[in-house]
C-alpha cells in the first residue's frame, strides 16, 4: 500500500504541466535521436547535462527518462526500414524487421515494434514500481560463475541459430571476441591487439562496429549490386497496419520478451543485449512458421523489441536501488544524479521520494506519449523506402559519419568505420551472420571479467564454473545447444 500511495504522489508530480512538457520534449528528442544511426541515449543525455543545470532535478530526470524510452522506439524505425540500428538493443530487430520492410510489410513491422514496446514498457514499469527491491536482490544471488555461464549460453545459442552454417556462426563470434579484447587489459595493464596504435588502447567503440557492420556494410553490398537489383517493391504493398494474423502471432512474443527483458535488464551486467538475443532464439524455436525466419518473421520483431524496452526499464532497478549502473546510459544517469548532489541507492527513496516516484510515474506517461506519437507516423516512416536508393543510402552514410564523429571526434574511428564496414560487406557476400560478431564484442569482455573473478574465488580450480546449480544448468543448456542439433541431424540420416 505504501508503494501504491507513493506512486500516486509520483503521478501528482509527473502530471504537473511543466513536467508533462519535459516528458513530451524528452520523448520527441529520444525518438529523433533513435532514428539517427550512431547517436544513442547515452550521448544525448550527456550532451543535455550542461543545458539542464538550470532546471529542477525532477524535471531534468523526467526529460532524461523520455529520451531513454524514445530512443528505444526510434531505434526500431531505422533497424526495420534501413537495416541500420543505432543501438545494440535494436540489432536483433533489424534481422527480421528489415526483411519484412523489403517484402512490403514495413508498416506491420513498425506497428508490432511500437505496440510491443508500449506493452513491454508498461509492464516493466509496473514491475519497477512494485517488485524492484525483490529483483535487485538477485544481484546478491548470481555469482561470477553464474554470469559467465549465462554469457556462454548467449554465445552458443545465437551462433548456432543464426546463419546457414554453424562454422560461419562461430567464425563471426570469434571475430567479435577478438575485437572485444582490443585495448589495455584492465587487470594486467598490458596492451592487447593494439599493434602499436595509441588510438586502439581504449578499445573499439561498440557504436563504431554497430554502424559499420549494419549501415556501411549494407550500403556497400547494395551499391555493388545496384544494377542487378530487382524492381523496387512497394513498401505499402503489405498494408498500412497489422492484420488479425499479425496480432495473433505477436502477442505471445510481446509477453515472453517482457518476461525475459526486465529481470535480465535488472541484473548487473544484464543490459539490453542478452535478453534480445535470447528472445530471438526462443521465438525462432517456438515459432509455428520457422521457415519464415531469415525472410521476415513478425515474431522476430515483436519478441526482441519487447525484450529491449523491458530491459531498458530493468536497467533502472540496480541504478535507483543500489546506485549500480549496468549500461552506458545508466552510467550517464548516475553522473547526472551526482551532478545534482544525489546518490542513488536505498536512501534515495526516502531522501528524494518526490523525484524518484515522479520519475517512475513519468515512465508510464512517456510510454503512452510515445505510442501516440509513433503509431500515426508508421505510414509516414515507411515511405522513407520510396526515396531513390542512391539518395537514401548516401543520407544514411552521412548520418553514420556524423554519429561516429560525434561519439569521440576521432579520425581513427572514421577509418575503423570504413574498414569494419568493408568486413561487413565481405561477410554479407559470403553469408556470414552479423549478430555473433556484436555478441562477441559486447559480451566477450564481460565474460572474461566474470571468468577471472570466478577462477579467483575458486583459487584457479575450473570446477568452480559448475559449482552452483544455476551455472551448471546454464552450461548444460549451452552444451545442449551445440550437441543436440548434431545428434538430431544424425538420427534423421539414419532414419
Amino acid at each position: 500500500m505504501d508503494t501504491f500511495n507513493a506512486l500516486l504522489s509520483g503521478f501528482g508530480v509527473a502530471l504537473q504541466p511543466m513536467n508533462l512538457f519535459w516528458a513530451f520534449l524528452g520523448s520527441v528528442l529520444g525518438t529523433a535521436i533513435g532514428v539517427l544511426p550512431g547517436i544513442g541515449p547515452a550521448l544525448t543525455i550527456a550532451l543535455l547535462l550542461p543545458v539542464t543545470v538550470q532546471i529542477a532535478p525532477t524535471a531534468a530526470f523526467i526529460m532524461f527518462a523520455g529520451v531513454l524510452y524514445g530512443a528505444m522506439y526510434g531505434g526500431s524505425t531505422t533497424s526495420i526500414l534501413l537495416n541500420a540500428p543505432g543501438e545494440s538493443g535494436s540489432m536483433m530487430t533489424a534481422l527480421e524487421g528489415n526483411k519484412m520492410a523489403r517484402s512490403g510489410r514495413g508498416a506491420a513491422a513498425l506497428a508490432t515494434a511500437a505496440i510491443g514496446s508500449f506493452v513491454a514498457g508498461t509492464i516493466a514499469t509496473l514491475a519497477l514500481s512494485f517488485v524492484a527491491p525483490a529483483i535487485a536482490e538477485l544481484a546478491f544471488v548470481f555469482g561470477p560463475a553464474d554470469y559467465f555461464a549465462l554469457m556462454v549460453l548467449s554465445f552458443t545459442s545465437v551462433s548456432v541459430v543464426l546463419g546457414t552454417s554453424r562454422v560461419r556462426g562461430f567464425i563471426a563470434l570469434f571475430l567479435g571476441l577478438a575485437m572485444g579484447v582490443v585495448g589495455i587489459d584492465g587487470q594486467t595493464g598490458q596492451a592487447r591487439l593494439a599493434f602499436g596504435s595509441a588510438d586502439l588502447l581504449d578499445g573499439i567503440e561498440l557504436t563504431v562496429v554497430l554502424v559499420s557492420l549494419f549501415a556501411v556494410g549494407e550500403i556497400l553490398y547494395v551499391a555493388s549490386r545496384y544494377s542487378k537489383a530487382p524492381p523496387r517493391i512497394n513498401p505499402l504493398s503489405g498494408g498500412t497496419w497489422m492484420t488479425r494474423q499479425d496480432w495473433k502471432r505477436s502477442w505471445k512474443p510481446w509477453v515472453r520478451g517482457t518476461a525475459l527483458g526486465f529481470p535480465i535488464g535488472a541484473l548487473p551486467t544484464g543490459g539490453t543485449e542478452i535478453p534480445t538475443f535470447l528472445s530471438y532464439t526462443i521465438e525462432r524455436k517456438l515459432c509455428k512458421h520457422p521457415e519464415e525466419f531469415g525472410k521476415g518473421a513478425i515474431e522476430g520483431v515483436a519478441g526482441p523489441e519487447a525484450a529491449n524496452n523491458a530491459a531498458a526499464a530493468g536497467v533502472l532497478v540496480p541504478l535507483l536501488t543500489l546506485g549500480l549502473p549496468t549500461s552506458a546510459t545508466a552510467a550517464v544517469l548516475l553522473a547526472a544524479f551526482q551532478s545534482y548532489g544525489l546518490q542513488p541507492g536505498p536512501f534515495l527513496f526516502t531522501n528524494s521520494g518526490d523525484l524518484v516516484w515522479g520519475l517512475i510515474a513519468s515512465l508510464y506517461i512517456g510510454n503512452l506519449m510515445l505510442l501516440v506519437l509513433n503509431l500515426p507516423l508508421v505510414g509516414l516512416w515507411v515511405r522513407l523506402l520510396l526515396i531513390p536508393r542512391p539518395y537514401l543510402y548516401a543520407g544514411i552514410l552521412i548520418f553514420a559519419m556524423v554519429g561516429i564523429w560525434g561519439v569521440a571526434t576521432s579520425w581513427s574511428d572514421l577509418a575503423l568505420m570504413f574498414g569494419i564496414g568493408l568486413m561487413g560487406y565481405v561477410m554479407r557476400v559470403y553469408d556470414f551472420p552479423i549478430a555473433p560478431v556484436l555478441i562477441g564484442l559486447i559480451l566477450g569482455p564481460m565474460a572474461e571479467t566474470q571468468l577471472r573473478r570466478a577462477l579467483a574465488v575458486g583459487e584457479g580450480n575450473p570446477l568452480i564454473l559448475v559449482s552452483t546449480p544455476t551455472s551448471a544448468t546454464l552450461l548444460a543448456l549451452a552444451a545442449a545447444a551445440l550437441v543436440l542439433p548434431l545428434l538430431l541431424r544424425r538420427l534423421k540420416r539414419e532414419a
